[in-house]
């Protein structure tokens, strides 16, 4: 594995703009557990992903080995709002395919402890994030109530 060492910031007021970006705890974060919650659902939050030290899952039912990922749109190279900084502009392709390599090997490692994988862009619409995480819930055993119907 190689570790990318950042380069010296150019900008520092965009270093400590960058500095400042939750890794946990997100608005999208938040709001996915906030209706999980009110639906009934009860799970933990930064759960550690067995046998992978320093990752963890954002939202995990270990009862139901169901891990959900809500992925930043910025740091996990989203698709529809991909953007680079155009300062260190190769360093940042790096990090964003790093982050990327990074998820899918965790995804996979998951899937081969016999957990289930959830990764959401936190662009996505809330209740299909909501809805599709109480599906695979219910499907592993799990008796929820959904509030917006069946």
């Amino acid at each position: 594995m190689t570790v990318l060492r950042a380069p010296k910031p150019l900008d520092s007021a965009l270093s400590e703009r960058m500095r400042r970006q939750r890794t946990r705890d997100t608005a999208a974060e938040l709001a996915v557990r906030r209706l999980l919650h009110s639906a009934g659902c009860r799970f933990r939050v930064q759960f550690p992903v067995p046998g992978l030290p320093r990752r963890t899952i954002d939202i995990a039912f270990p009862a139901r080995r169901l891990a959900v990922n809500i992925d930043g749109c910025f740091w996990h190279g989203c698709h529809v709002h991909r953007s680079l900084p155009v300062t260190n502009y190769e360093w940042w392709q790096r990090k964003i395919e790093e982050n990327r390599r990074r998820d899918k090997e965790t995804d996979a490692h998951l899937f081969a402890i016999g957990w289930r994988a959830l990764r959401f862009c936190e662009h996505e619409p809330l209740e299909i994030i909501v809805a599709r995480v109480i599906s695979e819930a219910r499907t592993s055993g799990v008796t929820l109530d959904w509030p917006w119907g069946s």
